[in-house]
């Protein structure tokens, strides 16, 4: 009986992540093709989809099915895993009302797009009222989640499953005891030279050496394509079907080089996930934070690496002839300047936890109330002049740089910190396990860690928590050390820090 209850339970699954899968098309072709006019209507449509979504993840016979085959005993353990994940899903998602779901749909497809217009026009009052009601329906949603401590815990658990406010709280605070003195060391020395990326890089030509990146990373174009958008992302349909984004700035090579490695990395992930558990709460990614450590790991540990340009510095150059007269160590020096600066998605891997900081710090206080989304331009500006030492110049630059609060996406941006922390540490343990990894990258073979970051992660999808994850790669939970053990190697070496 329970064999047969829990074929009900993964086609029913399965159905509903059909219809999830056809939204996150729809989104996708949001974000990259759709004509301008077609925006009202492609939020309705939208809207629409995602109630019938939540009727479908909310219905009375699938919270019945998942009591009973919780309470049988009949189950292999990853089944019993799979069912008590969906059961925790079911028992929190059936406190959201349809008319909530649907609201929060309609609000979101068009604070996206007024998120847009207000970034063109360098101007936040285009999107301030948007941003207003993104915020009144997080805190409503909040309150029918249900939380402890703090409402933005009840935000931060949708993406960072059993994280708490008050233990980021902690760990920023390590970061500001040990990065910042640390970043202060560093500006205190000469700084890398860098002038050779302040010239032209043609786009077809840039485009063509991100596909080569990501190719190399494992990346397979079979299951999977890449397209233009302002704000590089990864979605997914299925295992099959995982699609990145990049964006181009002739001006810039920085930003294509990283958004093609950092979002190789989280598509990597999604291709790794096994096929056979489509639907399944194995089936799909741990947390965000998990996520983001497969992106920032491709990203710093691996793509800011001396190995890593040692193997590709030569390709960059043929593509690139005013590089030429540049070498290989000076180039990945450059990579790794630290340096303050106004937009997360460019900074150095060092000062962007700062930038994380501010945002984790804004959100708190939007929940909890003691900040108005009428006042975040200048309430960013003086968290950027103490953080950062800097003077923000504009909207475009500042408040209106990242995308996600448009989407609703509130309890978010913590998981990136996080998610660089992780990497870290499970790099760390990959370089144990595998005694030749850096000599396996300087010659350009990332297969070798892609095989660890397959067995030890991508198949076990929401198996483990992130906590247990940790615990059995490397032994122990969570440890800030290792972030930082890491950056004083690599970072003492590039600026001349005494040990």
């Amino acid at each position: 009986m329970s064999n047969k209850l829990y074929d009900q339970y993964k086609a029913q699954l399965s159905k509903i992540s059909d219809v999830s899968h056809s939204i996150a098309v729809l989104h996708w072709d949001k974000e990259t093709y759709i004509p301008k006019k077609g925006i009202q209507r492609r939020a309705q449509q939208i809207a629409t989809l995602s109630g019938i979504a939540h009727e479908m993840a909310i219905s009375k016979d699938l919270g019945n099915l998942l009591v009973q085959l919780n309470e049988g005993n009949s189950l292999t353990e990853n089944e019993k895993k799979n069912v008590a994940q969906s059961l925790k899903l079911y028992q929190k998602i059936t406190k959201l009302s349809k008319d909530h779901v649907i609201k929060l749909s309609k609000t979101t497809s068009k604070a996206f797009h007024a998120w847009h217009k207000a970034k063109e026009a360098e101007d936040y009052s285009i999107f301030a009222p948007h941003m207003k009601e993104v915020v009144s329906l997080k805190r409503e949603e909040a309150e029918m989640l249900g939380y402890d401590d703090h409402p933005y815990d009840a935000l931060l658990d949708a993406y960072e499953a059993g994280e708490k406010s008050a233990n980021l709280d902690k760990l920023f605070a390590d970061v500001k005891a040990q990065l910042v003195d640390f970043v202060q060391e560093i500006a205190a020395k000469d700084q890398v030279a860098h002038d050779f990326m302040d010239q032209s890089f043609d786009k077809d030509a840039q485009w063509d050496l991100g596909i080569d990146l990501l190719q190399q990373m494992g990346y397979d174009f079979d299951k999977g394509r890449q397209d233009i958008a302002p704000h590089p992302f990864t979605t997914n349909f299925s295992a099959d079907d995982v699609r990145v984004t990049t964006r181009i700035d002739e001006k810039n090579i920085a930003n294509m080089i990283w958004s093609c490695i950092h979002e190789g990395g989280h598509a990597l992930y999604e291709q790794g996930l096994l096929n056979e558990n489509y639907g399944l709460p194995a089936g799909s990614a741990i947390s965000l934070g998990i996520h983001e450590s497969q992106s920032r790991l491709w990203e710093n540990n691996v793509g800011r690496s001396r190995a890593y340009w040692q193997a590709n510095f030569s390709n960059l150059q043929a593509r690139f002839p005013q590089m030429a007269e540049v070498d290989t160590e000076a180039f990945y020096k450059a990579c790794n300047l630290v340096k303050p600066s106004f937009i997360r998605t460019e900074s150095d891997e060092l000062t962007y936890h700062f930038h994380i900081m501010i945002r984790y710090e804004i959100e708190k206080g939007l929940i909890e109330g003691s900040i108005d989304a009428k006042d975040l331009p200048e309430i960013w500006a003086q968290k950027y002049k103490s953080y950062l030492g800097i003077e923000v110049p504009n909207h475009k630059m500042g408040v209106l740089q990242d995308v996600h609060w448009s989407h609703g996406s509130i309890g978010y941006f913590p998981t990136y910190s996080l998610g660089s922390f992780y990497a870290a540490q499970f790099y760390a343990q990959a370089a144990k396990d595998i005694p030749d990894l850096e000599e396996q990258i300087a010659a350009g073979n990332m297969l070798g860690l892609l095989a660890w970051l397959r067995e030890n992660i991508h198949q076990y999808g929401q198996l483990y928590t992130a906590e247990e994850l940790c615990v059995k790669i490397s032994g122990e939970p969570l440890n800030f050390q290792y972030f930082m053990d890491y950056a004083r190697a690599k970072y003492g070496d590039i600026y001349g820090l005494s040990a």
